[in-house]
């Protein structure tokens, strides 16, 4: 469910409901409503809350399940690096 997905990425990252909130710009309990699915963000929210944590809507809405990383300004021996680094943790060549 939505709430799942938020407290799940929520604890990736090491933030409690607060630092969350305070990131959004909305109240703790908002984000405490939002985990347990008693009220689902706007639309404009939805997308903050995807932007901040490199997820697409989709991913949120569970109607995927893909992480993305914002690579934007990175050259091309940074991107291999990356890349290799993904591969070592995940066991792929």
């Amino acid at each position: 469910m939505f709430g799942d997905n938020i407290k799940n990425l929520r604890l990736s990252f090491n933030l409690n409901q607060v630092q969350l909130a305070s990131a959004l710009n909305v109240s703790k309990q908002t984000v405490s409503n939002w985990e347990n699915n008693n009220i689902l963000p706007s639309i404009e929210m939805l997308i903050k809350i995807s932007k901040f944590f490199s997820v697409s809507t989709d991913y949120l809405l569970e109607l995927d399940h893909r992480h993305y990383l914002e690579v934007t300004g990175l050259n091309e021996k940074q991107l291999a690096h990356i890349q290799q680094i993904i591969c070592d943790i995940t066991g792929n060549s």
